[in-house]
C-alpha cells in the first residue's frame, strides 16, 4: 500500500468536534461532511485538499468523542492517509473500520513540513519525505488491516468475505 501526497499540518490534539463540527452530525452523506471538514481549526483546508493528500499531527489526534462522522470526513475530503505522533485509540480503530489509513510515526512528524511532498509504503512501513530526501520508519500495516482498507473498510471486507 503505497500513498503519495502534499502535506497538511497540523498540531497535538486535534478533536473530532473541530475535524467535523457537531453541528453537521445531522447528515451522513459523506461529500457533505467533507465540505465542512475543519472548519473550525483551519478555514483553508476544504479549499486547499486534494485527492491523495496527507494530513500530519502531533499526539492525541482525534481525540473527543467516538463519532466515526470524524474518520470518513477527511476521507471524502481526498485525504489518503494520516501520519500523527499519536491517535486517540477510538479514532485510530475508527479509521480502520472506515478504510482511512493511519500511522504512528512521531519522528516523520517532527522532519515534515506543511506542503513537503511524501510518500508511505505501508508494506514496508517506510514513509519518504520527497522533498527532503529524508526517511522515516514506521511499523508496516499487518496484512489484515491492508486488506481492511484496500477494500473500502471493515463492512465492506465482511460483505466481499475478505474477512471473516
Amino acid at each position: 500500500m503505497k500513498y503519495t501526497g502534499d502535506v497538511i499540518k497540523y498540531a497535538d490534539n486535534v478533536d473530532t468536534d473541530v475535524i467535523i463540527p457537531a453541528r453537521y452530525l445531522n447528515t451522513s452523506d459523506h461529500k457533505e461532511l467533507a465540505s465542512h471538514c475543519m472548519e473550525d481549526l483551519d478555514k483553508t483546508f476544504t479549499s486547499r485538499v486534494k485527492q491523495g493528500d496527507i494530513i500530519t499531527a502531533g499526539f492525541n489526534f482525534g481525540c473527543g468523542s467516538s463519532r466515526e462522522h470524524a474518520p470518513i470526513a477527511i476521507k471524502a475530503s481526498g485525504v489518503s492517509l494520516v501520519i500523527a505522533k499519536s491517535f486517540a485509540r477510538i479514532f485510530y480503530r475508527n479509521s480502520i473500520n472506515i478504510g482511512l489509513a493511519i500511522v504512528e510515526c512521531p519522528e516523520a512528524v517532527d522532519g515534515i513540513n506543511d506542503g513537503d511532498r511524501v510518500e508511505a509504503d505501508l508494506d514496508t512501513g517506510v514513509i519518504r519525505n520527497l522533498t527532503t530526501g529524508k526517511e522515516y520508519k514506521t511499523q508496516p500495516f499487518p496484512e489484515f488491516v491492508q486488506k481492511i482498507i484496500e477494500n473500502g473498510g471493515l463492512i465492506n471486507s465482511i460483505a466481499e468475505g475478505v474477512i471473516k
